[in-house]
């Protein structure tokens, strides 16, 4: 029997990581992320990172991979997880994709425009140019020859600056007329499953409770470390993640702690709608499940055991 790929998708604090945690209790899986904010190391807490102890017991593949001074695509994980599910399936092992980053699945499913890989000699190239110019002479360049790629990408963000010009350099075109480009739809049999609340404000009351509970956990330190690093701000992606932006903007004086939390709760109470948005609108099939049901683990094990 071919095994399917499981996607475990739904808005933040619905229940998908539990869900994913029984599931390798009761087949054999290889769980991979799907978040964009637990790839970062260091960033454990205001993530909602499983535990150490729960990482030992239930290995999660793509998470602490990069430093928060890094920049992740859905480029980047199509790349990183297309080898992993490969590897999952070889060894008769269930691959279960869990996380709410929604643009992830839909990269993955749809496919992406294929980029040049990296050329180490193309970017020793740029961070020469930065060097003795700057990364502005290098930004004007971008806006020359792809404005689009300019008015997105910061002048503070070299990451995904040098990689802009290095697809141009290495094939001629912008890097925005690259991505326009259809790339090769997800091929496996897969599995879609959203576990989501059955009202709003029960969701938004979990979101409240864990980010209270963050707090206590000492969430405002672990954002505090990352405050001190010379090499972090507030246009990278890893400091824009919802909860350590509102308190890096209580670090910097620009409100009071009240009012960060407050805005965290808040912003990741919008983030949780654009999830189930996201899910409302889906065009692949759905298996829904309710947020706090008892019964969730085994409706899906009969999904994936229908005899």
């Amino acid at each position: 029997m071919t095994l399917p790929v499981v996607f475990l998708m739904g808005p933040t604090a619905s229940g998908k990581t539990d869900l994913a945690m029984g599931l390798f209790d009761q087949r054999p899986c290889e769980l991979i992320s799907v978040d964009s904010a637990l790839i970062y190391k260091g960033m454990d807490i205001g993530t909602a990172k499983p535990s150490q102890a729960e990482l030992t017991r239930y290995p999660h593949h793509l998470v602490d991979i990069l430093d928060p001074a890094e920049s992740y695509s859905a480029a980047d994980f199509v790349d990183d997880v297309l080898p992993l599910i490969d590897a999952a399936l070889a060894k008769g092992q269930l691959p279960v994709l869990v996380g709410g980053t929604m643009l992830y699945f839909k990269a993955l499913l749809e496919g992406l425009s294929p980029l040049p890989k990296a050329d180490a000699a193309v970017r020793a190239q740029i961070e020469a140019e930065a060097a003795a110019q700057g990364w502005e002479a290098l930004h004007r360049q971008l806006a020359h020859i792809d404005p689009q790629a300019a008015a997105r990408i910061h002048v503070n963000d070299p990451q995904r600056l040098s990689r802009a010009l290095e697809v141009y350099r290495l094939t001629g075109q912008s890097l925005t007329a690259l991505q326009a480009q259809a790339g090769a739809p997800f091929t496996y049999p897969t599995v879609q499953v959203a576990i989501m609340p059955a009202d709003r404000v029960l969701l938004r009351q979990r979101i409240r409770l864990r980010f209270e509970q963050m707090m206590a956990n000492g969430f405002l330190d672990e954002v505090r470390a990352l405050h001190q690093r010379q090499d972090l701000h507030t246009e990278l992606p890893s400091v824009r993640c919802v909860g350590y932006r509102q308190l890096w903007a209580y670090l910097d004086g620009e409100c009071s702690l009240d009012e960060a939390v407050e805005k965290a709760i808040i912003a990741t109470g919008q983030l949780a709608k654009r999830q189930s948005t996201w899910l409302n609108g889906w065009k692949w099939p759905l298996l829904r499940l309710e947020t706090g049901r008892s019964d969730n683990l085994d409706t899906l094990l009969c999904e994936l055991d229908p005899s």
